[in-house]
């Protein structure tokens, strides 16, 4: 029997009030909607899981899609794609797991918190390939971390807290002191996103120019790579606490893909000394980046960023030239 989509009646935390921030400037198998699944509340807001075979394992998994608020409304309207990569502590099955995706992000702002973004967002889970073995954030978690969707409106957030020392580390001057990736990252499943991004312009309202991509910490990993493979594919790119290799910037420099990263001045983590060598190669090489370090953050500046404003309009200022 054919699987179908099935809208979510999802599973809040909320985080922290929109800041200010310091900053330093640098720069398989899928199936449709069914007609019946916008029906109720045509105006609203919905999340769907959209069921696939990964090309990974064959595995039957499941992705997050939400249709932003007046999408039903609107028929002649074409909506920009935001694809978000999650970090390592969310990985999962692609089934039961996948809520651990709401965690954090931009489908926590939109679906949990109930902002008004005006996007198509896209989320898929990483596999967990055996992360569950080898960390114990991933073996002890629990589902309650999962937030539940707000009753209504947009809560006043609570003042983020500055996080973690400061972060003393100097830039890195050889790409040889610089890890390439992290072990059975997001690279692994490159067709499927790919897939993904295809299954959904062909099914929905797409805006083909403006598909953007954004990850956290393990998904700021997957960004980069994603767009050094795929450079033609993204409007803009937001790498959040996840550094690029400076093998990763001939592509998106050949091809002007703006980007914006960012990262926490008192990460210990992912340290913004490996950042450098990466973003200073994409700029020697034309390309166009901004780079802002959120010097009283640590890891979790991601909290940040994605809660504020200034990304999703920045996004929404790109788009890919169209042809004559």
């Amino acid at each position: 029997m054919k699987k179908k989509e099935r809208a979510v009646k999802s599973p809040a935390i909320p985080i922290g009030p929109v800041l200010l921030t310091l900053s330093l400037l640098v720069g398989c198998q899928y199936f449709p909607l069914s007609k019946d699944s916008l029906a109720d509340g045509v105006g609203e807001a919905r999340l769907l899981r959209l069921p696939y075979t990964s090309r990974v394992d064959g595995s039957s998994r499941e992705y997050f899609v939400y249709l932003p608020r007046g999408y039903g409304e609107q028929p002649e309207k074409t909506w920009p794609v935001l694809m978000h990569l999650h970090g390592n502590g969310e990985r999962g099955n692609g089934g039961d797991d996948l809520d651990y995706t709401l965690i954090h992000g931009p489908l926590y702002e939109a679906w949990i918190q109930k902002r008004d973004l005006p996007f198509i967002i896209l989320v898929p889970q990483l596999h967990m390939f055996g992360m569950d073995k080898k960390v114990s954030y991933i073996a002890n978690r629990s589902r309650d971390s999962i937030p539940d969707r707000l009753a209504a409106g947009v809560p006043e957030r609570k003042y983020i807290q500055p996080r973690g020392r400061m972060s003393i580390g100097q830039p890195v001057s050889g790409w040889d002191e610089i890890p390439e990736g992290l072990p059975w990252g997001w690279e692994k499943v490159e067709a499927d996103l790919i897939a993904m991004l295809d299954h959904v312009s062909e099914r929905y309202r797409v805006d083909d120019h403006r598909i953007y991509l954004t990850g956290l910490s393990y998904g700021g990993f997957g960004s980069w790579y994603m767009a050094s493979r795929h450079p033609e594919k993204f409007a803009a790119v937001a790498p959040v606490v996840g550094w690029g290799h400076p093998n990763l910037m001939a592509p998106i420099a050949q091809n002007k893909v703006p980007v914006w990263v960012f990262a926490g001045g008192r990460d210990r983590t992912v340290e913004k000394s490996y950042f450098y060598a990466g973003v200073n190669r994409l700029e020697e090489m034309g390309g166009e980046v901004r780079f802002t370090v959120h010097e009283d953050m640590s890891h979790d500046v991601w909290r940040r960023v994605y809660e504020g404003q200034d990304l999703y309009q920045w996004l929404l200022q790109q788009s890919l030239e169209k042809s004559p």
